[in-house]
């Protein structure tokens, strides 16, 4: 069975455990701290980043969207549309989840490694701008939950879960039809819940 080596906080992990989850792969779910530089996870990636899909023959696939679409390809397109223009609509949603994951995170990180008085606030509003300016695109038109979603959905839930466990109350002023998206998803895929950063 292929190990998956996560962290619970992580969009991108939460994105590929629900990923696998919905396309029916089992995987063994290993939990990492970063920060201490496991030999596990330095082994299998060495930019030591999470998460990290161990396949049986011992190979590594690192970052998330190379994951989903190792997982797309082992479970013959649960992820992924075979419509070319269906897909590159998933690909760029996901993208777009992913990216706003990225702003948020580098977010995070200027206040936690940085000593208080040597943040920079013009790049944490930089990272919020972007953040925000994709949320009201995404607001203005929610995407679609239909009966089969794809990488992206999977994709954009992580990522406001992401937000909520870090800028709760913040993210989501504003964004009422965005937020029912998330409460809407949670519904139609209970089991995907547990899945979501916390």
């Amino acid at each position: 069975m292929p190990r998956l080596l996560y962290a619970s906080t992580s969009p991108y992990s939460s994105k590929v455990r629900m990923a696998a989850l919905y396309a029916g792969i089992a995987v063994d779910l290993v939990p990492i701290k970063t920060e201490d530089k496991p030999a596990d996870l330095i082994g299998a990636n060495p930019l030591g980043k999470i998460p990290v899909l161990v396949l049986d023959d011992g190979r590594s696939v690192h970052d998330s969207r190379a994951i989903t679409q190792h997982l797309n390809r082992m479970s013959k397109n649960a992820l992924f549309p075979r419509n070319p223009d269906k897909r590159l609509e998933a690909e760029v949603l996901e993208a777009l989840a992913d990216g706003i994951c990225d702003c948020a995170l580098s977010m995070v990180y200027e206040r936690r490694m940085r000593p208080e008085d040597m943040v920079y606030q013009p790049w944490l509003d930089r990272q919020w701008a972007k953040i925000t300016s994709a949320l009201d695109l995404l607001n203005a038109n929610p995407p679609k939950l239909p009966k089969k979603i794809t990488a992206g959905q999977l994709a954009l839930r992580a990522c406001l879960g992401y937000l909520s466990l870090r800028f709760g109350g913040k993210w989501e002023k504003g964004r009422s039809r965005l937020v029912r998206w998330a409460a809407r998803f949670d519904e139609k895929f209970p089991e995907l819940k547990p899945c979501i950063p916390a």
